[in-house]
């Protein structure tokens, strides 16, 4: 397929080293014109098992270190490891009988691991977030904690944190809360957004429709698929082909500034990584 003459970034896909297609998937995107990926481990309990220390959170952490690495010698451009701990890891560890305050403590560790990953030189940023589902108000405030912990360590080592939350438009208290914990919110990303998003930066489900909101706003924003890389489900969320064909058919539209802005401008502004320099040739 003819190359797109921009960079092109998918700021939000998972690669499975245990069970899924993995560097397959990374030469699929690679293919259509994909030239970054910003790579997310998928939950512990996909990868390991439910994590409830900190060498659990390592393995999980390694393993994706492992394959982002095995990406970004097939892509154009590079991979980045964007480690963290999944929001549903805390009602794993409540069924299985841990206190919501005990969860809070183990996921706040894996924090503090996936934070020290960003300070010594493999990680990008960090991720985490709060449930998308109905939980309990234990559950709900150990969240936040375990969120606001993950803006402080952001803060200290200078990274994004990539959320993981309910749906939703209006997130400018968390915003706010990241700024009162020392993290700019530009460097705030809500993950699996729609185009209108406020509060974070946006990184907008790869959907035409979202794109296009995104677009009329007028404001910083990221592209992602949230693919998952599970042979059960090949396409959920979105394929690995996405990103790029959307970007094609944003250039067709004669949308270049916006293309612009997704791949080259706010991963710059956000994540301080410049995807046109790190093109081969």
């Amino acid at each position: 397929m003819d190359e797109l003459d921009t960079p092109v970034l998918d700021n939000h896909l998972h690669l499975d080293p245990v069970n899924g297609r993995g560097v397959e998937a990374v030469a699929e995107f690679a293919d259509h014109g994909g030239t970054h990926l910003n790579v997310l481990n998928k939950p512990s309990w996909n990868l390991v098992e439910a994590a409830t220390d900190e060498s659990i959170f390592r393995e999980c952490f390694d393993l994706t270190v492992e394959i982002t690495a095995a990406a970004d010698e097939v892509l154009p451009g590079r991979a980045w490891p964007v480690l963290g701990v999944h929001p549903a890891l805390i009602s794993q560890l409540v069924d299985d009988g841990y206190t919501p305050a005990q969860a809070r403590d183990i996921m706040q560790a894996g924090l503090d691991v996936a934070a020290e990953y960003v300070a010594d030189g493999p990680a990008l940023a960090i991720k985490s977030g709060r449930p998308h589902y109905e939980v309990d108000d234990a559950v709900w405030e150990a969240s936040n904690a375990v969120m606001r912990h993950a803006f402080d360590l952001a803060g200290e080592v200078g990274c994004v944190v990539q959320l993981h939350t309910e749906g939703g438009e209006e997130f400018t208290e968390i915003a706010e809360w990241a700024e009162s914990e020392g993290l700019p919110r530009e460097q705030v990303v809500k993950h699996y957004s729609n185009g209108r998003v406020r509060g974070p930066v946006k990184s907008v489900i790869a959907n035409k429709d979202d794109i296009e909101d995104a677009i009329e706003t007028d404001e910083p924003f990221l592209m992602e698929t949230d693919y998952i890389d599970d042979p059960d489900r090949p396409g959920a969320v979105l394929g690995p082909k996405t990103v790029p064909r959307r970007v094609r058919w944003l250039l067709e539209e004669g949308h270049d500034e916006a293309v612009h802005r997704a791949h080259v401008e706010t991963p710059a502004r956000v994540y301080g990584i410049d995807t046109e320099a790190t093109l081969d040739g």
